[in-house]
């Protein structure tokens, strides 16, 4: 296979570890911390995991290693969602595994949880894991969705995991592919197996986080790479002057991408479906925000602007929510097949007008066409509204190019208004990591290994310090079920891992919500350019700005 020069390059980067990981397995001892609680609903989740719930909080320190000495078998998996870094997890497991005895074995069962029901896997070596060093994607066994939860599945595992000796499996991933790590964790124990599982926190969207978990991994590179971007977007936006640009970032329902990308861009507009939701804006509202800034700024003779849409924020705008449990219900069950079989749009739309509430109605009927049709064509296999796959840049132009043409009526905008769309999502995700994603990724797999000579289970590998070189971060470990609440999925109350949405009284919003006006009326673009690898630290190894501001002293 032919490589790239950076690519070559990249391989012989050598990742930073905290500094009580660098001193070899010996030499690394544990301090254990207070017994956890779950974040909520401490009986619920108690009673879900009597072996796992309650456990000691870790750190690692220097000091003499007194993990009992036996021969390891460990399998990885990669879970969801790409993000950058995963195989540098691997690759960090890999390295401390080997380092502590070289009879370890690592296995990557192949394709995500459904490679350790298939038994779908691979045997690493040193030339296979030394070709995937500091390089992005999961191409290395491969991602997949599959869940691990019910019983059949979980003893389909453990025979894999018993056929093969497997004393431990690691789990990169989510905050579902974590609460399944968890479930399995507990079965496990439940079951006497004596095999361990460990969690990684894996997600470009930046919403496994919490008082312990400061950053997923792959959060980092898949900002820096979509504001390298946007910052091209907004030179071409400042050297054209005649054009807006609309770009929707990736993030699920949280907008911590968009919020990241706009500190480090200032665009004129950022949308944060937080605050949304809590000021109950409607799309009117939202789109008149949009026309002010547009307005203004040509009143100055600026016809051009960038503006950024998180990909969930329609989810939090309460009279479209209304509306899309509304669509989910008019098209439950044989409802669909009637919807379906209607010949034209016409009909269809006939149809729609019965079936929804006057209030729905009016917010169905101001939206584009194009849209209208996504919420009704778009659905998934339970018959719901794919509400990532709404293009919001183009709702939101689209109601702002009405408000504009309303202004214009009566003659209080005099300005030239021509959007343009993109949609950052895919190109964030299997990017070359960051330098600090590599350190940080290469660390949380060696500080899994770590975790697993000492015997843990239900345990996420922790890094913390992160707004810190490298050489002050700190390693160690917390249970999963500490991060754990009961949710409603489905009809059903379920054990998960509380998402973390953007915290409107914390400083990242605060910084945004202190400068914004002046982003929206005047040109202060900030152009960040590509990923360095190479060159001054205040360059290479810089975090995200929001890692600086949560952290700043």
């Amino acid at each position: 296979m032919e490589i790239s020069a950076l690519q070559k390059a990249r391989y012989e980067y050598a990742p930073k570890l905290p500094g009580m990981l660098r001193n070899g397995i010996a030499d690394i001892c544990v301090k254990e911390g207070e017994a956890t609680a779950s974040v909520a609903d401490q009986d619920k989740i108690k009673a879900l995991f009597p072996n796992t719930y309650g456990e000691k909080e870790i750190t690692f320190e220097k000091g003499q290693n007194t993990s009992a000495p036996k021969k390891q078998v460990v399998g990885v998996i990669l879970s969801g969602g790409q993000a950058p870094g995963g195989h540098n997890v691997i690759c960090g497991l890999y390295d401390a595994l080997k380092a502590t005895n070289k009879e370890n074995v690592l296995y990557g069962f192949k394709g995500g949880p459904s490679g350790l029901i298939n038994d779908d896997y691979v045997e690493f070596d040193d030339e296979f894991i030394n070709a995937y060093r500091n390089t992005g994607g999961f191409d290395i066994i491969g991602s997949g969705r599959t869940k691990l939860e019910t019983e059949e599945q979980f003893a389909i595992v453990s025979e894999v995991c018993k056929k093969h000796g497997v004393t431990a499996v690691v789990i990169i991933g989510g905050d579902d592919s974590n609460t399944n790590a968890a479930v399995l964790a507990e079965y496990f124990a439940a079951h006497n197996t004596g095999v361990q599982v460990i969690g990684c926190p894996k997600t470009i969207d930046g919403d496994l986080k919490n008082e312990d978990i400061e950053c997923s991994f792959g959060f980092d590179t898949a900002t820096k790479t979509y504001s390298e971007i946007i910052g091209n977007i907004e030179r071409d936006a400042n050297s054209a002057k005649k054009y807006w640009h609309f770009v929707k970032v990736m993030g699920r329902s949280a907008s911590h991408v968009a919020l990241e990308c706009a500190l480090q861009t200032q665009p004129n507009i950022c949308l944060i479906s937080e605050e949304v939701a809590e000021k109950k804006m409607s799309l009117s509202q939202i789109a008149d925000y949009i026309a002010d800034s547009v307005a203004n700024r040509a009143a100055k003779g600026m016809n051009f602007g960038v503006a950024i849409i998180p990909e969930g924020v329609v989810e939090f705008v309460p009279e479209f929510s209304v509306l899309i449990q509304e669509i989910n219900e008019l098209l439950a069950g044989s409802k669909a097949d009637e919807f379906n079989a209607l010949a034209t749009w016409a009909d269809k739309y006939a149809f729609i007008e019965k079936g929804l509430t006057k209030e729905s109605m009016e917010v169905f009927a101001i939206l584009p066409q194009a849209i209208q049709q996504q919420l009704f064509m778009e659905r998934d296999p339970h018959g719901n509204v794919q509400v990532s796959l709404i293009e919001s840049e183009k709702l939101f132009s689209s109601l702002v190019a009405a408000k504009l043409a309303e202004r214009k009526a009566a003659g209080t905008y005099n300005g030239k208004f021509s959007a343009l769309h993109h949609f950052l999502g895919y190109e964030g995700r299997c990017a070359f990591p960051s330098n600090f994603d590599s350190d940080y990724c290469y660390s949380l797999g060696y500080n899994a290994f770590m975790l697993i000579q000492y015997g843990y289970n239900g345990y996420l590998s922790k890094v913390s310090n992160l707004s810190k070189p490298a050489n002050e971060w700190v390693a160690g470990g917390m249970p999963i079920t500490k991060m754990m609440n009961i949710e409603r999925r489905h009809g059903e109350d379920k054990p998960v891992i509380k998402k973390a949405l953007v915290e409107l009284d914390g400083a990242p919003f605060k910084f945004f919500e202190a400068h914004r006006a002046q982003w929206a009326e005047e040109t202060c673009f900030v152009y960040p350019g590509a990923i360095q690898y190479y060159g001054p630290t205040e360059v290479c190894d810089a975090t995200t700005k929001t890692l600086a501001l949560e952290h700043a002293k």
